[in-house]
């Protein structure tokens, strides 16, 4: 593809999220030049566009969406990449006749290029509000102040950079050191993390199919923080266990890897095409776990289940500990979905105790880094259930520039023993 049709097909994804609120993962094909530049545009929208605005003289909500997202688009390649402002201007009026609107590649072509020169200017206005200067929604930038004050600019500024690629070594089948070396001799340089002892992070991403082991199962690619959640839990040999929302596996095939002998894993997720993914992903570590399409937010979706020793609960959130693996979350995301997911999340973490055994253990993890989803819905959910206990102190891991891991929330909980 030539620059022009990489910044095209760009353009018209970025209008997808931004315009019809489509998730990245939906609109992306599996060009990476196409998904670096839809990515970072994503990524910095939110100071982008508000920097476009200041040169037009009509609102934006009058354009055409593939003309404003190609604006915006075009923008981050001046300010972001190594390329010739020049030349990005020159493609992205080619790109507008590509996109089907030859006329407006004038009115383009005009705006890019006093883009260009004004640049400077107009980001020394819009960065004193620290939500354009570290592009994230403003609602979530209020929160984290409300909240968390001495992490705010951290957790922002984290949310802008590339996520580090980490694998979770199968340690019932290989070691860390045994990983190591096997990625070294194929000239993929990794370090193990401390704390995680499953983890092994790249110094620089590659494609999974160079990765030594990885067809067999004995690697597989997660994030150091995801990786605790099977480990904090510590399901055996014999337990049943219950995974809920599991797609897209991951943690299922921890669980059973952590557990180093057969347990009774039931995996379930709400969307058959989601599940067929833990299917997909059990299948290359080689393991085995009985699969249900339920909607959990049912208190009969199990009822034909005997209670679990194990459940682990990875909630839908809104998913603000994981902005900097996936931008999009920075547009799709609104201030009014978080009542909702806390109501959503409080249901099902009744319906999932319901089904615990007196004196099992039940994880409740989110990737959200909002008290309003993990220690308030967790609170909330004790205060009002008369057998319900924390087990242990919750675990916030909180993202940020220097983080090793992604922002995940665990809270472990017992069920006591009928008086």
């Amino acid at each position: 593809m030539n620059g022009t049709s990489v910044l095209t097909d760009a353009a018209r994804a970025v209008a997808r999220v931004a315009h019809e609120r489509r998730s990245a993962d939906e609109v992306l094909g599996s060009n990476a030049a196409v998904r670096a530049i839809a990515l970072g545009t994503l990524r910095w929208y939110l100071r982008l566009a508000p920097a476009i605005e200041r040169l037009l003289t009509r609102p934006s909500a009058s354009m055409a969406p593939a003309v404003h997202a190609l604006l915006v688009t075009a923008a981050h390649q001046i300010v972001y990449s190594r390329n010739a402002p020049e030349g990005v201007v020159d493609a992205a009026v080619d790109a507008a006749r590509a996109l089907g609107a030859p006329r407006a590649s004038g009115f383009v072509n005009a705006l890019l290029r006093r883009f260009v020169r004004e640049q400077a200017a107009i980001f020394a206005a819009l960065d004193s509000d620290p939500a354009v200067r570290y592009a994230h929604p403003r609602w979530f930038v209020a929160a984290l102040g409300r909240e968390q004050p001495a992490r705010r600019d951290d957790i922002l500024a984290g949310g802008n950079e590339r996520a580090p690629m980490t694998l979770r070594v199968d340690l019932s089948r290989s070691s860390v050191p045994e990983a190591q070396a096997a990625c070294a001799a194929r000239g993929i340089a990794a370090q193990p993390l401390a704390g995680y002892p499953s983890a092994l992070v790249l110094d620089a991403p590659v494609p999974v199919d160079e990765l030594p082991g990885f067809d067999e199962g004995l690697l597989s690619v997660q994030d150091a923080g995801a990786q605790l959640a099977a480990t904090l839990l510590a399901p055996r040999a014999g337990m049943r266990v219950l995974d809920a929302c599991a797609a897209p596996g991951g943690k299922s095939g921890h669980l059973l890897e952590v557990a180093g002998a057969d347990i009774d894993l039931l995996a379930v997720d709400v969307d058959d095409e989601r599940l067929a993914r833990v299917a997909a992903n059990l299948a290359r570590l080689g393991r085995r776990a009985r699969l249900a399409c339920l909607d959990l937010r049912d208190p009969a979706a199990l009822a034909g289940e005997a209670p679990f020793d194990r459940i682990l609960l990875d909630a839908p959130c809104s998913a603000t500990g994981v902005i900097r693996r996936h931008p999009d979350i920075k547009l799709l995301r609104r201030a009014a979905d978080i009542p909702a997911f806390a109501k959503l999340q409080g249901a099902i973490l009744r319906n999932c105790h319901a089904r615990l055994a007196p004196g099992g253990l039940l994880l409740y993890a989110t990737c959200s880094v909002l008290a309003a989803e993990n220690d308030a819905v967790v609170d909330r959910f004790v205060g009002e259930t008369p057998d319900a206990r924390r087990a242990a102190d919750p675990v916030q891991l909180w993202p940020g520039l220097r983080a090793p891991t992604d922002g995940f929330h665990y809270a472990l909980l017992t069920k006591a023993d009928p008086a």
